[in-house]
């Protein structure tokens, strides 16, 4: 996947949530809707989320230290879990106990037309910053459904953005029945039941992120694709006669580190062993450029 399709990606919603948050809070002060409050505290959780994943991304880039001999690419995983937090702590739960405020204290929705209309622009707004992260992803996701891509991802940020701007879209159509059955109806629990639905859309999706980022921290191997190209490559190498066994481990989103033990004929002159061990790994890399770690272990088949 492109780091900079995903940092594109980022920086779209980024714009995007930071002018749909301010026109929401606008329109919560002059409404009073409980649901419009919960839309301008999703823009800004989603707006918090992506200024994390833009620091992630940067503070990655360092250079590997004696520390973190490996370098510091799982960082990105870190802020993507802060991102699932964020979204759960300060979208999701505040949206569920704004609209239960409202539910057992009913208000009235006041200048119904301009909801609709910063909903509507949101909604615009929105729908223009996930087609561009949806763009993005289909450069990368091969013949992968959305959701196998999101769950077979490495890199955190698009699976991120398109969650999240998936989420915002259906929260917006949310609101929008929200605000409007309150005014139809003239029951403003609409607005609440508006509300605590934004919050339980953002509380799968915060859960959702949460399992797949707790996965990339723990140490996800290859891909099955990735997988079969290394063996592959290194059992086309001259010295190699098959590779007895394979570990790989992704140290971070654009890093794979790869430790096989190969099987070498008997007759190789530890000379020989040396060059071959560098061309297998210069194919490797050929084959899998993200294999940035390489460790091989020669050894006599006894199969």
């Amino acid at each position: 996947m492109s780091t900079e399709g995903g940092t594109k990606a980022v920086v779209a919603a980024l714009m995007a949530n930071t002018g749909i948050a301010i026109s929401k809070f606008v329109a919560f002060a002059i409404t009073g809707s409980a649901s419009m409050l919960s839309e301008a505290i999703h823009s800004v959780a989603d707006s918090l989320n992506q200024v994390l994943l833009l620091v992630g991304g940067k503070r990655s880039q360092r250079a590997a230290d004696d520390h973190y001999q490996f370098g510091y690419g799982r960082v990105r995983y870190v802020y993507g879990f802060l991102v699932a937090i964020v979204l759960f702590m300060v979208g999701g739960i505040y949206s569920l106990y704004e609209g239960w405020h409202k539910w057992t204290h009913p208000e009235p929705v006041h200048d119904f037309g301009i909801a609709i209309a910063v909903l509507s622009v949101a909604i615009i707004l929105e729908s223009f910053s996930f087609r561009t992260a949806i763009i993005e992803a289909n450069k990368v996701r091969g013949k992968r459904s959305f959701a196998k891509f999101v769950k077979d991802a490495r890199q955190p940020e698009l699976p991120v953005i398109l969650l999240e701007d998936f989420g915002a879209l259906i929260g917006l159509v949310f609101a929008l029945l929200g605000v409007s059955l309150a005014v139809v109806t003239g029951d403003g629990r609409w607005d609440g039941m508006g509300a605590m639905a934004i919050g339980s859309l953002l509380i799968v999706i915060a859960l959702i992120l949460v399992r797949e980022m707790s996965g990339m921290l723990v140490g996800e191997g290859a891909l099955p694709e990735e997988y079969d190209a290394v063996k592959a490559a290194l059992e086309s190498a001259p010295l190699v006669e098959r590779v007895i066994h394979l570990r790989t481990l992704h140290v971070g989103p654009d890093a794979l580190l790869v430790g096989a033990k190969i099987a070498i004929r008997h007759q190789e002159s530890a000379q020989d062993i040396a060059r071959g061990i560098d061309e297998a790994e210069r194919l490797l890399r050929i084959a899998v450029p993200s294999a940035q770690y390489v460790f091989l272990e020669p050894d006599f088949d006894k199969s």
